[in-house]
């Protein structure tokens, strides 16, 4: 009986055994399945993102949802205040507004895709010139006050803010000039001018209205520039400290500006007062919860956050589309920066590698720093959410910049050759789009050719020397030859 009841105890166990190996086989299996399939999907995506147009096609998916989520939002956004515009105005006021703004900014979206980018470069110059001409016009009785800054002119019923036209204009400008200098950039003044003065012009005219975002904006354009255009590191130092003081400065000659860091600093101490929007967008952010309240269910539009439908509508976005909406937003912008750096990294082209990046910078950062007080992380400046807040001249500009990124990732090398050689595509027909021109590096000098040197004589004609030297061998030939008629 013993060895039965042990034969069965061995038996029983034996089997207990192989039971309960086999989820464990199980449970291995179907991780080796996953890692497969994840294995499959990395190497999809790796084959998509190797394909000569990838970029262009992600800039223009990017683009499009981020626009198209800003239409629904500002439709959510402008309901409540749209009717208390005018008497009998409808719900839909401010987002036919914005639809027109998305509609010119298609445009210019276009006419950035379409123009060649030789061209861009070309009237850069032109483009400077302009900017500053309307910034010191929003100086003069014609510029509008708006928050206490003047920024703004007002065309027939059309606000025009010369700010976001400075912003590219200096992004477009400066990398021309670095791209010149580019043999000199490792002297600091060879940097600096003419780059940084112009800057500073804009710097003062945007201190004179005063506008606190559109510096900073300004500042991140600048010193874009100059990372992407490789200047040397020791001049970041400089101009991020001059940088930081110029903004406490612009703060201190401002009270409500000073109040907004004072809350920033105290959120608690005037939750009704300098405090209220900031500590408004944070409880709006806070009822949102993880999938939010609804599309169009949102509470703080009902005029308890002001200006929710410009420079507050990530707000709005967590309290009606919840963590996950706020998510979605946040994973659009970080898909521009890797996109807008994969672009600059991919281009042979000096100029069109520092505009793609220093868009790139300006465009994110901007996003960073709306997304960064709404959510308390910095003080309220003002700056717009880029495709996503309310129209105007922030939305059109902005589209006629991701058109001149498209283009930029036309001009990969990769691009050009497929756009060659098998056809404009798909886009290209639909856009009406030229085939990009191949990048050709400046012809540089022989290497046996004399240089004139620094500040020594003006290098003489090259017709003149030539005609000089033939008539030096003309005389040496007439003295070599015999004289007919002289002496034997």
């Amino acid at each position: 009986m013993a060895t039965i009841e042990q034969t069965g105890r061995t038996a029983s166990a034996g089997s207990g055994t192989k039971q309960g190996k086999r989820p464990r086989a199980g449970r291995r299996n179907r991780r080796g399945g996953l890692a497969a399939k994840l294995a499959a999907l990395r190497g999809a995506l790796t084959a998509w993102l190797s394909r000569p147009l990838a970029s262009f096609h992600l800039v223009l998916a990017l683009c499009g949802s981020l626009t198209a989520i800003g239409a629904v939002m500002v439709l959510s956004a402008s309901s409540v205040e749209s009717t208390f515009l005018t008497d009998g105005a409808s719900a839909y006021t401010l987002f036919q507004k914005h639809i027109t703004f998305v509609g010119l900014g298609m445009v210019a979206f276009w006419i950035g895709l379409r123009v060649p980018l030789r061209v861009v470069r070309g009237a850069s110059s032109m483009l400077v010139i302009v900017s500053i001409g309307l910034l010191i016009t929003v100086l003069t009785p014609a510029g509008s006050v708006v928050n206490g800054s003047r920024g703004w002119i007002v065309v027939a019923g059309f606000s025009l803010q010369p700010v976001e036209v400075a912003k590219g204009a200096l992004a477009l400008w400066g990398a021309h000039i670095l791209v010149v200098k580019a043999r000199l950039t490792h002297l600091w003044r060879h940097v600096l001018v003419p780059l940084v003065p112009v800057a500073l012009v804009m710097f003062a005219l945007l201190m004179a209205q005063p506008d606190l975002g559109g510096t900073v904006s300004l500042g991140v354009v600048l010193v874009a520039l100059l990372w992407f255009g490789g200047a040397p590191r020791g001049l970041f130092t400089a101009l991020i400290a001059g940088g930081i003081a110029g903004v406490i400065g612009l703060a201190l000659i401002s009270d409500y500006r000073i109040a907004r860091i004072m809350s920033f600093l105290h959120p608690t101490a005037d939750p009704m007062g300098a405090g209220y929007q900031a500590a408004q967008a944070q409880y709006a952010l806070a009822d949102g919860g993880l999938f939010g309240r609804g599309l169009g269910q949102g509470g703080s539009k009902w005029s308890y956050l002001p200006n929710v439908h410009n420079d507050f509508i990530f707000a709005l976005i967590g309290e009606e589309l919840g963590f996950v909406g706020c998510a979605v937003v946040i994973a659009l912008f970080a898909g521009v920066a890797v996109v807008g750096l994969r672009i600059a990294n991919r281009n042979i082209d000096p100029w069109i590698s520092i505009v793609a990046g220093t868009l790139t910078a300006w465009l994110v950062s901007q996003a960073a720093i709306n997304i960064g007080y709404v959510a308390g992380l910095l003080p309220v400046t003002g700056l717009t959410l880029p495709l996503i807040s309310y129209g105007g001249t922030s939305l059109v500009i902005t589209l006629g910049l991701f058109g001149i990124l498209a283009n930029c990732a036309r001009h990969e090398p990769e691009a050009v050759a497929a756009l060659r050689t098998q056809g404009p595509g798909k886009f290209g027909t639909i856009f009406r789009l030229q085939a990009p021109e191949a990048y050709r590096p400046p012809t540089r000098p022989k290497p046996g050719r004399r240089q004139p040197r620094r500040g020594g004589p003006p290098a003489r004609n090259a017709s003149a020397t030539r005609s000089r030297t033939t008539a030096r061998q003309s005389r040496a030939v007439r003295r070599s030859e015999p004289r007919r008629g002289g002496r034997r």
